[in-house]
């Protein structure tokens, strides 16, 4: 029961995703409702969890997915990630309830909560990893996700452009980190993080150890916006509100220090880490902090305060100090709820004024006083006021900057940072509090500002109570959890601690002091400041440019690719072919010429030719050359290519390989028939006879030597002893997969995981079909199009009464499929054949009237079958796509074996079926829009 409860922590989004996308159908309140229970279900797990994590476990689940690449589908709970999951379901809910009220009525909220819930399953999978591989792999998930939630408005270019901004910086860091960890993983010996948390002394002693931890870091700093990878996050404000307040507190940006904080026993207490990560988060915290002064847009304030509280949390896990790691730990909780309000304050101002500029909006607490006392209270916090949070998590930073020991100067050194910081955060606080809240009357608004509905504040006053319980109750809202993540960052007993609003007077006390005076002072005197940075500015000319920059540089890389593509790709199959043909060629050769042993022959005779193998090469023969004679007519050169499809299914027949034989023979004739339905769409003609030139000899020899060089490596491997698995899957056909026919249960259950990556490939093959011929219109001099619609009135006689025929046979296929020659493939080739003809028969009326299915959808269906199947496995604790088969005794019939992989079977049958329709019905529809001669 635990094992489930930890897996559920990380599905239950995935699982809600359609149930929200059907209740989106009906209302909105549907579709709130349903986010809601997502992240409530989430919670309710966690809550049955936690007992055990606060009596000291770590609980675990681990499902062997590819052991020999360290790879495992492996989760891992302990107080760290109790804390995050709190915070991602906790906020989230709390999101959730805020969107269905701040996002305008015409949204019916099905994309976004659908997109919200996918990138909190994506942050889900970094906290609860265990291994280091699967966090990775949710880490680009939560950069995919990000790129959509900022690129949620996507018609416009202002949401485009951050969006690419943001997916390409942590993309690119997200590959680094992929890098340190592989490396990390081999260090260490393991991949998984509970060999890893362990085994700290032997990843620092490593030569590679500066290299790996140098690339971890890239992927920390850029996801956390650390400078210079920062400009990225105040273009994602481009984003709805309520996904700035979800990435900015609890998900996105803190992913980079849970990394920090996860990997804290492994990378910490070097020299390169102090000077790496401390010098990183102090410029950051005090850049960040600095240019919130200047910003006028109050989210844009918001973006860098984001920015410079980070570097603080990451200059914490630098320091290196005892309790460092604990004060970082506390600023992540903080941070996260104090943030989190603010957004939503500045959402709600932003829908009731219809503006963001703070030299227009002002005077709110006139209109809106409560919205305001909110807004007041979590600013407070975020500057550090007494008797809020913020002020107890900043004076145990002043606390861990004073313990530092440095020598000579430099030894006040990070107290003066601390403390420079300290002021510049009071200043931008003030100016937010006091441009927005008060300062006078507003300038010309859009909209005539008031209190906002009840239960759009609800989640900012359950946050802001939050930041008033913590300020004032520290240790006992606080005090468990923080002690119990801690430990988890440490793996080490806590040093002793107490959160309380006094500790005596002391230096951290001081500077606390010095920053709520230093701020206040700083922001009376705001205009000298603004006198100064505008000086700056001239005289620094791309400060502040740095997003720009960015978007240059990206322009330039994207026409330098293009330029070189150009240059080297003339989009020619020829080209493509030769080129393919060519490597092979000189793989092969070198191959040879490398092997110990050169010899062509092997130790044995080749197998006798008789009559029928001479038979079937003629006929290969004949058609080969009839196809490269004819090929300028495209019917009869259809003609010959079917006659070499033939001579394979032939072959498959004559050496024992009827299920072979049958799909040989489906494949042939649905691939003929599609194409002669595209002859319609191409010149009677295609081209003229073209020139001996340089070109068509150099196809001719590469042909030549390809095709010896195969007929060679067929010899040398003919003549030479081999063993194969076939006889494994011959004796364990019927006991290990519940049938006799030994091919089918191959692709079904044995290779099961292949055959599902196989028909992925068809779906996406049919996608890109689709994607090329929508739209399409054609010229009448590039068609073969008459006048009208040739009418075969005697074939659609005979096609109309052996449709069903032809559907019963494809069920009967389909049912014998796993005991005798047939299957899922072949059943849908055949169904798919049969409407083909009717199409054929009938034409595009027919096709308009009764081929318009949404083919997308059974496509998606069959996909969803086959997987289902797979996971389904995983619930009885068996591997991904096991299969479980039971004999049953049936009144009449006797004895009928069943097997869970005809389920699977169905998908197959479905996705080939839809693959196929979805090509007929593009074509059907192209011949619509062209025009007739």
């Amino acid at each position: 029961m635990t094992v489930l409860l930890l897996v559920a922590l990380l599905v239950l989004p995935l699982l809600w995703l359609p149930l929200i996308a059907l209740a989106a159908r009906h209302s909105r309140r549907a579709a709130g409702f349903a986010a809601g229970a997502a992240m409530l279900s989430g919670l309710a797990a966690l809550a049955a969890l936690a007992p055990q994590v606060f009596a000291g476990q770590v609980i675990t689940a681990t499902l062997p997915w590819f052991p020999e690449w360290g790879l495992d589908l492996a989760l891992r709970l302990d107080g760290l990630g109790l804390l995050f999951v709190i915070l991602i379901d906790g906020i989230g809910l709390l999101v959730v309830l805020y969107a269905y009220y701040y996002m305008p009525e015409a949204d019916r909220l099905g994309r976004f909560y659908m997109l919200l819930l996918g990138f909190a399953a994506g942050m889900l999978g970094i906290v609860l990893a265990e291994n280091i591989l699967l966090l990775v792999l949710a880490w680009e998930v939560t950069s995919l996700a990000s790129f959509l939630l900022i690129a949620y408005k996507f018609r416009e270019r202002e949401a485009r452009i951050p969006a690419r901004t943001a997916l390409a910086v942590t993309g690119g860091g997200g590959l680094a980190l992929l890098a340190g960890m592989i490396l990390l993983g081999k260090m260490s010996g393991s991949f998984a993080l509970s060999d890893i948390l362990v085994r700290g002394d032997i990843v620092r002693a490593d030569p590679l150890y500066p290299v790996m931890l140098v690339l971890v870091l890239l992927g920390v700093f850029t996801k956390s916006a650390q400078f210079p990878f920062h400009f990225w996050l105040p273009g994602a404000m481009a984003a709805p509100t309520p996904v700035s307040a979800y990435l900015h507190s609890a998900t996105l940006v803190k992913a980079g220090v849970f990394v920090l904080a996860r990997f804290y026993p492994v990378l910490s207490g070097t020299e390169l880490w102090f000077t790496l990560v401390t010098t990183t988060g102090a410029f950051t915290f005090v850049f960040g902090a600095y240019r919130a002064l200047f910003k006028n847009d109050f989210k844009g304030l918001l973006a860098y305060s984001t920015i410079s509280h980070l570097g603080l949390i990451v200059m914490l896990f630098g320091l290196g100090t005892a309790l460092a790691p604990v004060a970082a730990v506390f600023h992540i909780i903080n941070h996260a709820v104090f943030k989190a309000s603010l957004f939503m304050v500045a959402g709600i101002v932003d829908h009731e004024c219809g503006t963001r500029d703070m030299r227009r909006v002002a005077g709110m607490f006139k209109v809106m006083p409560i919205t305001a006392t909110l807004g007041i209270l979590a600013a407070g916090a975020m500057a550090g006021v007494p008797f809020l949070n913020g002020f107890l998590s900043k004076e145990m930073f002043f606390a861990a900057a004073v313990a530092k020991p440095l020598p000579g100067l430099w030894t006040w050194l990070l107290p003066a940072i601390a403390t420079v910081g300290g002021i510049l955060s009071v200043g931008y606080s003030a100016r937010f509090v006091h441009d927005v809240f008060f300062n006078g009357d507003a300038v010309d608004l859009p909209r005539i500002p008031h209190e906002p509905v009840r239960w759009i504040r609800l989640p900012v006053e359950v946050l802001v109570g939050l930041v008033l319980l913590v300020g004032l109750l520290p240790q006992l809202a606080l005090g468990p959890i923080l002690r119990l993540a801690s430990g988890a960052v440490l793996m080490a007993p806590v040093p002793p601690f107490t959160l309380a609003l006094w500790h005596g007077f002391n230096l951290p006390l001081v500077m606390s002091i010095a920053a709520l005076g230093g701020g206040a002072f700083y922001y009376l005197r705001r205009e000298t400041l603004y006198s100064f940075h505008a000086r700056l500015t001239r005289l620094l000319p791309g400060h502040g440019l740095d997003a720009v920059a960015f978007e240059r540089a990206y322009a330039g890389a994207a026409t330098a690719a293009q330029a070189i593509v150009r240059a080297i790709d003339h989009q020619s199959i020829r080209q493509y072919l030769a080129l393919l043909f060519g490597l092979a060629i000189a793989l092969a050769t070198w191959s040879w010429f490398g092997a110990a042993e050169t010899g062509l022959a092997g130790p044995l005779p080749l197998a006798a030719v008789d009559a029928p193998a001479l038979f079937a090469f003629a006929a290969l023969l004949i058609g080969l050359g009839g196809t490269l004679w004819f090929h300028r007519s495209g019917l009869l050169a259809l003609v010959f290519l079917s006659v070499i499809g033939l001579v394979a299914v032939l072959v498959f027949v004559r050496f024992a390989a009827p299920d072979l034989a049958l799909t040989q023979v489906a494949v042939e004739v649905a691939t003929i028939t599609l194409l002669v339905l595209a002859l319609r769409y191409l010149p009677r003609n295609i081209a003229a006879a073209a020139p001996v030139d340089t070109r068509r000899w150099r196809d001719a020899i590469l042909a030549a030597v390809g095709g010896t060089g195969t007929a060679l490596l067929c010899y040398a491997m003919l003549t030479r002893p081999f063993e194969t698995i076939s006889g494994f899957y011959t004796a364990q056909a019927l006991p290990g997969g519940g049938g006799t026919n030994v091919v089918n249960v191959i692709l079904v259950d044995f290779r099961g995981f292949d055959t599902l990556g196989e028909i992925a490939v068809l779906a996406m093959a049919a996608l890109g079909v689709q994607a090329l011929l929508a739209g399409l219109k054609l010229t009448p001099a590039a068609t073969n199009a008459r006048p009208a619609e040739t009418q075969f009135i005697m074939l659609r006689m005979m096609m109309q009464p052996l449709l069903p025929l032809a559907l019963a046979v494809a069920a009967y296929i389909f049912l014998r499929g796993h005991n005798l020659p047939g299957g899922g493939f072949v059943a849908g080739m055949i169904a798919a054949m049969a409407l083909m003809m009717q199409y054929i028969a009938g034409g595009a009326a027919f096709a308009e009237k009764h081929l318009r299915i949404d083919y997308i959808r059974i496509l998606g269906a069959g996909l969803l079958i086959a997987a289902a199947t797979g996971i389904a496995s995983l619930a009885f604790g068996a591997p991904f796509l096991a299969s479980a088969h039971a004999g049953i005794a049936v009144p009449v019939i006797g004895h009928v074996e069943l097997a869970s992989a005809m389920i699977f079977d169905l998908g197959i049958l479905l996705t080939v079926f839809a693959a196929l329709m979805l090509i007929l019905t593009e074509l059907a529809v192209l011949r619509r829009h062209e025009p007739v001669l």
